[in-house]
């Protein structure tokens, strides 16, 4: 029993502490029990992720078995949670709970799943403005529909696309209505509204997506890529908003379409960082097959200002037989005493996957903190790589003998 509460009081601060992966693997050793335990408040783990305006909290709550239907002390199961703070609002909530009448100190939170939201402290107390990003993910699971339009209303509600709700109605889209959607998205291209045709792009982009993942192979190529290529090329040449030209390179980054090569090697010089990334992104496919101008567009953007743009350069160095060069190789070098540890990082790793060392020190380096930043996948991949070398030279050694 005194195990059990102390898993239960070690979520509940961990949750408060918006430590998304900390939770999430105190749920793994938890029961659904557990993760269902009424605290002393009234509230599950799950209303309480609610109340905190976390959607990637909320998001591994559900993930982990939280109960959808109960109901705190105030009647309110967690959708209904979700809208009363979103309809209230984050700082008129916040007060009513707290009773003080200070200033609200605010503060910008970029998280990596779930797009930014706010942060607001008032009295010691902390929340999240990411309550309607938290109802559109959990509207499905209660059986509610909504129309593309009511989605997209949601979504042109919030201007600043970076917003999390941006990302929940793209996906709510897809989910609501599949394939269905993509003439919906494609009517919007040549609205007068740039928010309407940055909605529309990145529908459709997450419609290629999505419709690749459900294939056996997720490298295959998905029929929607060529309709795709189809309306952004041209839509490109006369796009003139930065937002709908990020979500148009994002789209022809992710299509499995030739014809994408040359404008994202002129999208890899953009005077927007974002839209560099994403064009970086898409290079990695002739990048593969050895194309010299986009080797050299990627390499030239090792030198990026932005570490982020620096970090899809590395990254567009996919291993693969044509990658041997030694050009590549001592580029990736450069990067080796980056000031951005993922840039060092997944530089080494890339160096390791072609079996060059000179990156061994750095990922000898790394201690566990450094491995779940965002070069966590490609050190499972080099893990792979070296166990699938070992167990080659094994077998080799094992048929000489």
């Amino acid at each position: 029993m005194a195990e059990r509460d102390d898993k239960a009081r070690l979520l509940l601060a961990a949750l408060d502490a918006y430590d998304v992966k900390f939770a999430d693997e105190l749920m793994l050793r938890m029961t659904p029990a557990e993760v269902n335990e009424v605290g002393p408040d009234g509230r599950t783990p799950l209303l309480r992720a609610v109340d905190l305006g976390s959607y990637a909290l909320v998001e591994r709550v559900v993930d982990r078995g939280g109960d959808l239907t109960f109901q705190g002390a105030d009647g309110r199961d967690a959708l209904a949670l979700a809208w009363h703070w979103h309809e209230t609002g984050a700082e008129a909530e916040l007060r009513r709970r707290t009773g003080a009448t200070g200033p609200v100190e605010r503060g910008r939170v970029e998280a990596r799943f779930g797009g930014a939201s706010e942060e607001l402290t008032l009295d010691g107390v902390t929340v999240r403005d990411g309550h309607s990003t938290i109802a559109t993910y959990l509207e499905p699971d209660y059986g509610i529909t909504r129309t593309f339009d009511e989605l997209l209303a949601r979504a042109l509600a919030e201007p600043d696309t970076d917003r999390g709700i941006w990302d929940a109605t793209t996906y709510a889209v897809y989910e609501h209505h599949g394939l269905a959607a993509w003439d919906m998205a494609v009517a919007l291209h040549d609205r007068p509204d740039p928010l309407e045709r940055y909605f529309g792009a990145e529908v459709l982009r997450f419609i290629v997506i999505a419709d690749r993942f459900k294939e056996v192979d997720e490298d295959d190529e998905s029929p929607y890529d060529t309709p795709l290529v189809d309306l952004f090329l041209p839509w490109l040449e006369r796009e003139t908003d930065r937002r709908v030209i990020r979500a148009l390179t994002a789209g022809l980054s992710n299509a499995r379409d030739p014809r994408a090569d040359e404008p994202l090697l002129a999208l890899s010089r953009s005077a927007d960082a974002d839209t560099r990334s994403w064009a970086l992104s898409g290079l990695c496919y002739p990048v593969t097959a050895n194309c010299p101008e986009a080797v050299a567009a990627v390499v030239e953007r090792l030198g990026d200002e932005d570490p982020r743009v620096r970090q899809a350069a590395v990254a567009a160095f996919m291993w693969g037989p044509a990658e041997r060069s030694p050009v590549i190789a001592d580029a990736l070098a450069e990067r080796l005493t980056d000031d951005d540890l993922d840039v060092r990082a997944m530089a080494a790793v890339r160096l390791a996957l072609r079996d060059d060392p000179r990156g061994d020190e750095v990922i000898a380096g790394l201690d566990p903190a450094d491995e779940e930043t965002g070069i966590r996948w490609g050190l499972l991949d080099l893990s792979a790589y070296r166990r699938r070398r070992a167990e080659e030279a094994g077998a080799g050694a094992a048929a000489e003998g």
